[in-house]
């Protein structure tokens, strides 16, 4: 192992996103070979019957279990990936943080602000590290726009709109999961999609002090919402839409971001990840991520080689197990799930009262 420590790795739920987690725990230190530590797959948890011994059987895991607190008592595990629904989150959290495992931990982090909160105040007080996904944030382009605003590239911001559409849930026949049941999945598009928006909102121009928005349910059956829209007031002064649906038949993750300012504006797709449009004056140019811009030099050697969404995840690992190595925070934190929570709570509040809330 090079010298490097080993470290003791789980993952409490598996579906697609269990799996992401898992191969990124697999592909993290060709990557990042600097990094101090290396994760051993130890333990898998998922409740579904045999799902947790074929991830073992296909993954490498050592041990397969049904229950997630099974992970808390094997003292092989050091740090847990937590992919498992989000009316999970909260106990799986908390639970694992008590027992003083380090957390990486998928968004929303539970089904409202107190949920996240909780997640967060078991965290500080066991002394853990905690890790987000809040993976778009990671894309080397979205690093490269960060720079860009922050430098002042683009002058003032005034003006800016965050995108989020997909049609994943857009068959009215599709089967109704825990994603579209307000107990299980919570705010629906909100917290799976919205989510995402609102930390790039923050990442990139800073924080929201107050909105208004509207939601709708589309689809009848469902217990939460298909779509929301809102305006955003930025503590910059700087105004915002940010709209969201789950239902946009043909809009597969159309997800993205222009971003506009006094001098300039930047604009990015996720569907074209390695690219950004920019705008100076009157200049306009496609920015094709290279060495230089984010973690991209980790992937490839020059730049336009494409990477992808599980490459995000990679990096997302990375700032995870530097973390444990270091005891400082890297990367998206819980404070970010908490503050990405009180919004997504007022745009609720919002859409039932009509009126401008203050966050």
């Amino acid at each position: 192992m090079n010298g490097r420590r080993r470290l003791g790795v789980a993952v409490a739920g598996f579906g697609w996103m269990g799996r992401v987690h898992t191969q990124a725990y697999a592909r993290v230190l060709h990557h990042f070979p600097q990094l101090p530590v290396h994760p051993v797959l130890v333990a898998v948890a998922d409740d579904a019957p045999d799902l947790a011994a074929e991830a073992a059987g296909r993954f490498g895991f050592a041990t397969a279990t049904r229950d997630w607190r099974d992970l808390a008592a094997d003292p092989r595990v050091e740090a847990v990936s937590i992919t498992a629904p989000n009316f999970l989150h909260r106990e799986i959290g908390v639970g694992l943080a008590r027992a003083g495992r380090h957390i990486w931990i998928e968004k929303p982090v539970g089904l409202t602000g107190a949920d996240a909160r909780a997640v967060a105040q078991a965290v500080t007080t066991a002394g853990v590290q905690a890790t987000v996904g809040f993976n778009y944030r990671n894309a080397p382009a979205v690093a490269t726009a960060r720079q860009l605003i922050a430098d002042g590239e683009l002058g003032l911001v005034t003006h800016a709109r965050f995108r989020l559409f997909s049609d994943y849930a857009a068959d009215p026949d599709s089967a109704l999961t825990w994603r579209y049941q307000r107990e299980q999945g919570g705010s629906g598009v909100l917290g799976d999609l919205a989510s995402h928006g609102v930390d790039l909102v923050r990442y990139l121009l800073g924080e929201i002090e107050s909105l208004v928005a509207d939601t709708a349910v589309f689809l009848t059956g469902r217990g939460n919402e298909d779509y929301v829209s809102s305006q955003l007031r930025l503590a910059s002064g700087a105004r915002v839409v940010l709209e969201a649906s789950r239902i946009a038949v043909g809009a597969q993750n159309s997800y993205g971001f222009d971003v506009h300012g006094t001098r300039g504006a930047v604009f990015w797709d996720f569907r074209r990840m390695n690219e950004l449009g920019v705008s100076v004056g009157t200049a306009h140019r496609n920015v094709y991520t290279g060495p230089g811009h984010g973690e991209y030099a980790a992937f490839q050697p020059v730049p336009a080689n494409a990477m992808g969404y599980d490459d995000l995840k990679v990096i997302e690992a990375y700032h995870f197990l530097r973390s444990i190595a270091d005891g400082t925070p890297y990367g998206a934190t819980l404070e970010d799930a908490v503050r990405a929570a009180a919004v997504l709570d007022a745009m609720t509040r919002s859409a039932q009262s009509r009126t401008w809330i203050t966050v």
